[in-house]
């Protein structure tokens, strides 16, 4: 297949090289461009742990005066993708997710003793779910620190217009609601709707594949477990499939 990665550039290569191994052709359209925020020194001092909802806000750590205060804590990662990269900065105790944060709350309210110190939350600037409000309903102090933005791109690359106009192109990963609809956007902007009713969609959750509704009847297949593995794992089962083995 021919597969267009819509992640944002830190990620999207990765992805791109797990999806080549497997035999398939990819093309990357970042949606979203992210700009790290400076985490301050202080961001992390006196808390129990540190929560990392995405790859992104431990990107944003990487080069920040918290990293060395910050490695010193447990993590709770997100999912297995996340998990390893907090390995590779240096975190000795990770608790990984399921891939949402939503599934992060009985973890961190099984591990953190409740009415302590803060839990620190690495988050981006527009979040899916309000991890915060969750663990504080738990008895569970959050200090919310913003860590990246992401801006949305205004238009589809004349590239990746063309391949959806001609048919080229045959799956689309989306990773985020956000993406979706930032895509459906997009799509209809250049009056490929139509065009876009032939991909095939290869989303991380349900949440996301909801968020193509406004092309139609699309075809959208959701990962068994919302992590980069799954997708790749789906590419290949709609490979197969479209393939008739």
């Amino acid at each position: 297949m021919h597969i267009l990665v819509t992640r944002p550039e830190s990620d999207a290569s990765e992805l791109k090289a797990q999806l080549e191994a497997q035999g398939h052709a990819v093309t990357i359209e970042p949606l979203l461009q992210i700009e790290p925020i400076l985490i301050d020194a202080e961001a992390v001092h006196g808390a129990q742990a540190v929560v990392a909802t995405s790859r992104n806000a431990l990107h944003a750590l990487t080069d920040s005066p918290a990293r060395h205060t910050a490695l010193k804590l447990p993590i709770f990662a997100v999912g297995p993708s996340t998990a390893e990269l907090a390995r590779k900065l240096g975190f000795a105790r990770i608790i990984e997710g399921a891939g949402t944060a939503r599934d992060l709350v009985p973890l961190i309210a099984g591990e953190i003793e409740p009415a302590s110190e803060p839990v620190v939350h690495l988050a981006g600037e527009s979040l899916a779910f309000d991890l915060a409000a969750a663990l504080e309903g738990e008895g569970i102090a959050v200090r919310k620190v913003i860590v990246y933005r992401a801006h949305t791109s205004k238009t589809l690359t004349a590239q990746t217009a063309q391949m959806i106009a001609k048919g080229v192109l045959d799956a689309v990963v989306l990773m985020s609601p956000r993406t979706a609809a930032v895509f459906a956007e997009l799509v209809a902007a250049v009056g490929l709707k139509d065009s876009a009713l032939r991909l095939t969609y290869l989303c991380l959750s349900r949440a996301v594949a909801r968020s193509l509704q406004s092309l139609g009847a699309v075809r959208a297949e959701v990962a068994a477990e919302p992590n980069t593995a799954e997708i790749v794992s789906l590419a290949g089962r709609v490979a197969t499939r479209r393939s008739g083995v």
